[in-house]
């Protein structure tokens, strides 16, 4: 056996509301493995977890599943106790899990999710792929003016016409971090890995452009079902080297040449079908050294290109440059304010004293331990990656905060 590792995070609702002191109980089959506290920001410590060597996800087997699985059970004070059973340890991974407890319910002895298996270790459902979608000269009937990324998605837990299946109201860089992390797996070359995210991002965002389920009068944006859209596994957990890669593009999408709208980037398991993108083969590619674009041309042709989404809804501020000790400017103005508004729920972050515009060193330093805290790069400096999981922190603080005080 070699060893995988595991962080796990605990929110009150949502991310605005790290719980402090809860207790994180590992189990395998029963037995108790590891008991951790988590800190002020609701996180525990790093823990290492027995699992299955990782060439196991080098080839397409079905002899030995090339993950571990362990439940964790949650519990604080004036919370809802929280399993997830089945969350998946890889060899030399960091496993991120996050669980958000809900206000005790005297009725309700606890909640239990159970997390399915990878596409790749688990046969779904095949896509559907309707006349309407495959490729065709004309241009596809467009509904929004421009390619939008979301704050938010609707995920319905089922087939279309299942009208009991519940809805999920997911953050969009969630929504492919955990879509990602349900179709690949996090061993695999970053290439590889980056091709696929694209992919995934870009399916999404053209079923956003298109309102592909809302102009057919349904309530959600895509489905979590693999026979229509792409798997995605409530209260999956997230892969380290898959979340990074998300944080660096999630505003970027495949196109064909001058069209608008986001390709439909259809992908499965094993295919060299045209316009469908092979896991496995996009894995073997990463191996003999191709890079991301040169992975999704083999599969979708020499056409097409890799755009940005001219809108990220709901961000207060637009990514305009790094920002770095010594700038000074009004970014950087916005960059303290907005770090020590976000230190509501994150005390952990230093406390910048005087906002003035400049990058001092309590900049950061409170820029180094938000990325601790966010598992990015501790560098101190506010890249890409970093300004908008500062926007998105806050954006969900923000919340907070109003549904306090309204």
């Amino acid at each position: 056996m070699t060893n995988g590792y595991l962080i796990v995070n605990v929110y009150s609702d949502t991310i605005a509301n790290p719980v402090k002191g809860a207790t994180v109980k590992v189990k395998k089959d029963g037995v108790d493995i590891a008991t951790e506290t988590t800190d002020e920001d609701g996180r525990t410590p790093q823990i290492t977890l027995e699992t299955v060597d990782k060439s196991y996800t080098e080839e397409e087997q079905h002899e030995v599943r090339p993950y571990e699985t362990y439940d964790v059970t949650v519990t604080a004070l004036g919370l809802t106790p929280t399993t997830i059973e089945g969350v998946q340890i890889f060899d030399g991974v960091t496993s991120i899990q996050n669980i958000y407890l809900t206000s005790i319910d005297e009725n309700q002895k606890g909640e239990t999710s159970v997390i399915t298996p990878n596409t790749l270790w688990q046969e779904y459902p095949q896509n559907i792929i309707s006349e309407e979608e495959l490729p065709q000269e004309e241009y596809t009937p467009l509904v929004l003016s421009e390619v939008v990324v979301p704050e938010n998605i609707v995920v319905h837990d089922g087939i279309p016409s299942n009208f009991s299946a519940p809805n999920y109201t997911v953050p969009f860089i969630d929504y492919i971090k955990n879509v990602a992390s349900s179709e690949v797996y996090s061993t695999w070359p970053t290439e590889t890995i980056k091709a696929n995210v694209l992919a995934i991002i870009s399916y999404t965002l053209n079923r956003i452009y298109t309102e592909w389920y809302r102009s057919r009068g349904y309530d959600f944006t895509i489905t979590s079902t693999t026979s229509y859209d792409q798997k995605y596994t409530v209260n999956g957990t997230i892969f380290e080297p898959i979340s990074r890669v998300v944080d660096e593009i999630f505003t970027n999408y495949i196109r064909q040449g001058y069209r608008s709208e986001p390709l439909l980037a259809h992908y499965k398991s094993s295919t060299t079908e045209p316009g469908n993108l092979s896991q496995w083969g996009s894995k073997e590619l990463g191996d003999r050294g191709y890079n991301y674009l040169e992975i999704l041309k083999y599969y979708y042709g020499n056409n097409i290109n890799i755009a940005e989404a001219e809108t990220t809804q709901s961000y207060p501020y637009s990514f305009s440059g790094t920002l770095k000790e010594g700038d000074c400017n009004r970014d950087v103005y916005k960059l303290q304010n907005t770090l020590n508004y976000i230190r509501g729920s994150y005390p952990g972050i230093p406390v910048i004293k005087n906002p003035s515009g400049l990058f001092d060193s309590d900049t950061t330093k409170a820029v180094k331990k938000f990325q601790e805290v966010f598992k990015l790069s501790p560098t101190g400096t506010v890249n890409f990656q970093t300004w908008y999981m500062i926007s998105y922190i806050f954006i969900a603080v923000s919340k907070m905060t109003n549904s306090i005080y309204n």
